[in-house]
């Protein structure tokens, strides 16, 4: 990734920076973007409403972005650095189960998305989660892909309660 970025993904990404620093997301930092292609976000992790579990409040979170060479045609990989929040839709490994992350014919990754749009959904996905729980098969799925991309597994998008 990143060794051969097409005039128009570099131009993407360049655009993105400039608007993030002009308008950075509430809760987000960017914490480095060097190299371009590999953006390191902290999340501050989403208040809890009221009488609900306090899963996130006061925890920071890191993201990793990295930008592929046909970016935005192609969705860009993002995982959690550890340590990743416990959530039924992401694995110990830092891998997100969330569409809007993968190219697939459900839906999912569109190029009018932006890092930005993302991460204001990963933050969203976390807000709306009532259950302090990793996902059904994390420890065998960690296992099975290690520390490999997250864009090279078939994800099954079922269950958009949380």
């Amino acid at each position: 990734m990143g060794t051969s970025l097409t005039p128009i993904a570099a131009r993407r990404i360049q655009s993105e920076l400039k608007d993030w620093t002009n308008n950075p997301p509430e809760g987000f930092l960017l914490e480095s973007c060097e190299p371009m292609t590999t953006w390191v976000i902290m999340m501050k992790g989403p208040e809890t409403p009221p009488g609900a579990e306090r899963l996130y409040d006061g925890k920071v979170f890191r993201l990793q972005v990295k930008f592929p060479d046909r970016y935005p045609m192609e969705s860009p990989e993002v995982i959690f650095l550890s340590v990743a929040p416990i959530h039924p839709h992401i694995y110990s490994n830092g891998h997100i189960c969330l569409d809007i992350l993968y190219d697939n014919n459900d839906g999912g990754w569109s190029p009018a998305l932006t890092v930005n749009k993302v991460c204001l959904s990963v933050r969203s996905m976390l807000a709306s989660n009532t259950e302090n729980s990793k996902p059904q098969g994390d420890a065998e799925y960690v296992a099975r892909v290690g520390s490999k991309s997250p864009k090279a597994t078939r994800w099954v998008f079922h269950d958009d309660r949380v």
